[in-house]
This record gives C-alpha cells, structure tokens and sequence, in this order.
C-alpha cells in the first residue's frame, strides 16, 4: 500500500460501532477503511444484546450467525431485590409480536469478529494493528487520519468523510476537549466470569438478571455459551471501596451478601480475573463537525443498567453511516450532515438517561411503578427493548416523579417511525 490513499470514508476502531458503520457505507457503494488498534479477537466487556438490535442485524445480513454460535438465546430481563426476591420477567414476547422478541447474549470475542468479518466481506478494508495518532485537519475540516500500523510504520488515510468510533477512548471529543461526565451516574463496576453457575431453568435460563445491592448498586448476571458467565457489581465508588480496594475482596465480599447472587455462583467455579472499570457515564457536547462524526462509545456512554451499551453503538453506527453517505450524496459532509442524527441520538440517550435515572432513586421500584400506571407497562417494556427513538413522553412524565434530580432536558420527537 502507498503512503497515502484515499477513501470515501475512513473509520476508527473496528468494534460494533465502526464495524456496522463501515459495513452500511459500503453496502452503499462507498470505499471505505476500518483502522483498527489491536487484533480481534480481543476481550471487550458488555455482552447482552436488547430486542431492537435485531433490526441493524438484519440489515446488516448476520442473524444467522447467532444460532450457528449458539448464543443462549434471551427473552426477558428480570429484577431482583436485596431479599432475593425475583420480580416476574419482563418477556418482550408479550408486547412484542415481532421475532426481535427473541435476542442473544454473546460473546464479545467473537461477536466483535463477526462483525469486523462481515464488514471485510462486504468490502470493507480492514486494518488491524493500527493505532491512529492523529486526524488530519484541513483548517476545521477533517480530511482523514494518520496512523502506526505495526511492522509497517505512519500511514496516511486520506478520506472525504471520518468516524471515530473509538469506543471509551473517545479519541476526537477528548482531544477537542468536549467529553463531559454525567454528574448524577459516576459509578465503577468490578466484575468477572464464572463457569458452572447456575442459572434458572426454561424461558429464564438467558435472561439478563439484575440484583439490587443497598444504597442503589445491583449486580448483572449474564449467561454466555459455554457454560460460563459474565457476573459483576455497579456502585459508587465511596461503598465498594468502604474497606478495601482489593478488587477480588470487593467482589468476594459483595457476592457473599446478595442473597440471589450468592446462590448461583456457588456451583460454579471463577475463570478470569477480577476487573475494574471507571467513568460509567459521559457525552460529548458535539456529535459532529465539517468532514466527521461520532459512533458509539466514542460520542457516549451511560450506565449500563439496561443493557444500552451495544444497542446504542449498533444504532448510531447505523445512523453515522446514513447520515455520512447523503452527505457524500449532496456534494460534501458538514457538521449539518449530522443535525438529525445527533438530534436523534440525543434523545434515545435522554430516554434511557432518565430510566437510569429513576432506578437509582431510592424511592422506586418496578414492581411499585407498574401497580401505579398499570397503562404505561407496555411503553416501559418498549424502553427495555430498545424503541427509544418513538416518543415515550407519558411514561418519562411518570418516570420524572423517581429522579434525584431534573435530568437533561429532552429534545424535541424524532420523526422516525416506531420501526416494529
């Protein structure tokens, strides 16, 4: 390859998001590269899959691949309290008459290569090993990136359009210093894998299980194939860290004292390391600018409580895409290229932020919130499966009652269709 080449779009960072972008580019017809920094398959944390990925993964042309994987399949999410009390599952197949009612919960190892093989296969250069140093600027315009491919030395990548999807490096928004920490959902989580677990028999042997420590932490619980488990603890730092700061400690010890968690480790055996991850939660102030635009965990990311981290990097990859080829279309990408789509993307954020929002307060409860507004049951489950870019207004005007504090405002209604 020469020193510098030229593309129609180059893309940073080959996970869902960069991947789903890339690979809708070129199913328009677009010339397009994914610089890549490490090799896949790697680790990546974030395994349960909402509903309405189904769509992206059908437009994407890989719903096969999950039953080839044999993905424990999921059909619900349920909610347990610091008794061990089991809430009833919230199935999606009630509300929903859709096969997205049915979804996986994967590996991301493979999951992540799946999605960067499919963008390869679909034309897509894929670059792995290539660590990006620098977007190239044209005064305010960005006109490609420069990078250190191992083994090879700089390369340039020349494109008409760029999308960091650099995940939590978030490499442009930290470098034009506009990524801002939500200040009401600054958690840490410390988690780790289990094989042998036990987990519940029938329709809830994939279902995503959260459980409720004091003072608002809770544990996830998710089945993976082969027999093992993703299991970790979401808190503010000041209670996990009370006594020690010793992650297997912390871990062991939080374990011990959720009744439900508890009892479903203790057949099994621990089979990695405990891990810590910080800064749950963040935005950047602008999802776009002249020749660029933001994907994924590179323009946000918000407590991961329900599940939202993959649905949103599938989502706006989806939408980056769409929105970067129409301006291609129309003669040139300019940060009005991306008004609908951050629009967009601001409010699903401000939907699922004010959910977040409300299972933190200390007041609330699922099992309390459905007795009260018996009618907006099917619109909370709509939020749990991903259909956040509809209008749920009546069921976050009840939902405002449970926050700590007055959340982010709401923009205005997108005007995309409920796509079920």
């Amino acid at each position: 390859m020469s020193s510098a080449q030229r593309y129609d779009c180059a893309v940073i960072g080959g996970g869902p998001a960069g991947a789903t972008a890339a690979t809708i580019l070129a199913q328009h017809g677009r010339r397009v590269a994914i610089i890549e920094r490490e090799r896949f398959p790697r680790y990546h944390v974030g395994e349960s899959l909402m509903p309405y990925t189904w769509f992206t993964f059908e437009r994407l042309g890989v719903l096969d691949w999950f039953e080839k994987a044999a993905c424990p399949q999921k059909y619900s999410v349920q909610f347990v309290s610091t008794s061990g009390k089991v809430s009833q599952p919230f199935y999606f197949f009630e509300t929903i008459k859709h096969p997205c009612a049915t979804t996986w919960q994967v590996l991301r190892s493979d999951f992540d290569r799946m999605l960067l093989d499919n963008a390869r296969a679909k034309g897509v250069e894929v670059r792995q090993g290539a660590a990006v140093r620098e977007v190239l600027m044209d005064g305010r315009r960005a006109v490609g990136v420069r990078a250190d491919v191992a083994g090879g030395g700089p390369e340039t990548f020349l494109a008409d359009a760029v999308i960091d999807a650099s995940g939590r490096d978030s490499f442009l928004a930290s470098r034009l210093g506009m990524k801002r920490r939500d200040p009401d959902l600054n958690k840490i989580a410390i988690f780790t894998y289990y094989r042998g677990a036990r987990r519940d028999p029938g329709l809830d042997a994939g279902a995503t299980t959260v459980a409720y420590i004091p003072d608002k932490g809770w544990f996830w619980y998710i089945p993976l194939p082969n027999d093992t488990v993703s299991v970790g603890v979401v808190a503010e730092k000041d209670y996990l860290y009370r006594d020690t700061r010793d992650p297997e400690e912390i871990f062991a010890r939080e374990a011990a004292a959720c009744i439900w968690i508890e009892d479903h480790l203790r057949p099994g055996s621990r089979i990695e390391p405990v891990r810590v991850t910080g800064e749950f939660s963040y935005r950047a102030e602008a999802i776009g600018g002249d020749g660029y635009c933001l994907a994924g965990d590179a323009f946000s990311f918000l407590d991961p409580v329900f599940s939202t981290g993959l649905f949103m990097a599938l989502k706006s990859g989806e939408m980056a895409a769409d929105a970067v080829h129409e301006g291609l279309d129309r003669g040139g990408v300019t940060a009005a290229t991306f008004e609908e789509y951050g629009r967009q993307m601001r409010w699903a954020l401000d939907q699922f932020r004010q959910l977040v929002l409300s299972f933190y307060n200390e007041r609330f409860s699922f099992r309390e919130f459905i007795r009260a507004y018996p009618d907006l049951h099917p619109r909370l489950v709509d939020a749990l499966v991903g259909n956040v870019f509809a209008d749920l207004g009546p069921l976050f005007d009840a939902l405002r009652e449970f926050s700590s504090r007055e959340p982010a405002p709401l923009g205005a209604a997108p005007q995309t269709p409920d796509r079920r």
